[in-house]
């Protein structure tokens, strides 16, 4: 576990670990996760480790089926509609609630993150998980979300945020995030022309839309379902 920061918990050294062993397809979706295995390779005691897991569960990533183990959820389409939906929701009640408080320099700021995110795209690699893109278009979304005094709110979003991010990241689909760029773009406008409403309503609508996004839904997690089958 090198590299991780001591002053965090053991459990969310564990918790990290796990996620990461996720993200990168070394945990596969649909399979039991082996916690012997986990506990003599990190070196670790099951208390830590159970505790992760717990977090986990709570998350949706795994079950606790009894006698049987751990098991790692498949994120199906229909989970995939409702944590969009959500999110969606709570992202646009937060531009209404926060709309007067964003300044030119936070504008600014998510032009800065957005053309740092096309730039990404255009690297040759970008078809395998880029981590950088990962972290600018989280960026963007908290120039304004951090704006907001609603906690729960927050951590509600970002919970919500992980169960759909944090899953076998093994490739982008360039034109999605082209896309993905040009609705930063346009919200962005809103944003600078004062219409709150028409923000909050294209970013529920359009950009956590399912029906608007669906046709690139399906093509991406079919990818990520061969990927899985296949391995």
């Amino acid at each position: 576990m090198e590299g991780l920061i001591e002053t965090r918990s053991l459990r969310e050294q564990v918790y990290e670990y796990l996620k990461g062993e996720i993200q990168a397809g070394r945990l596969v979706p649909g399979s039991f996760i082996n916690l012997n295995e986990i506990s003599t390779h990190l070196g670790v005691s099951k208390t830590p480790l159970r505790d992760a897991i717990i977090q986990m569960e709570c998350e949706g990533f795994v079950s606790i089926l009894p006698r049987r183990g751990v098991l790692l959820n498949r994120l199906t389409l229909e989970e995939i509609k409702d944590v969009l939906e959500i999110v969606g929701a709570l992202e646009s009640a937060t531009i209404r609630s926060v709309f007067d408080k964003i300044t030119s320099s936070h504008i600014k700021k998510m032009e800065k993150l957005n053309r740092e995110m096309r730039l990404c795209i255009q690297k040759k690699s970008f078809e395998s998980f880029d981590p950088q893109y990962y972290a600018l278009n989280i960026a963007f979304h908290d120039v304004f979300l951090e704006l907001s005094d609603n906690a729960a709110m927050k951590h509600l979003i970002g919970t919500m945020k992980r169960r759909l991010y944090d899953f076998p990241r093994l490739a982008y689909m360039k034109n999605w995030e082209w896309s993905n760029c040009d609705e930063h773009e346009l919200f962005i406008s809103y944003i600078r022309n004062g219409e709150k409403e028409t923000a909050a309503m294209f970013w529920q609508g359009t950009h956590w839309g399912f029906e608007a996004q669906e046709i690139y839904i399906r093509e991406f997690y079919a990818q990520q379902d061969k990927h899985i089958q296949q391995n």
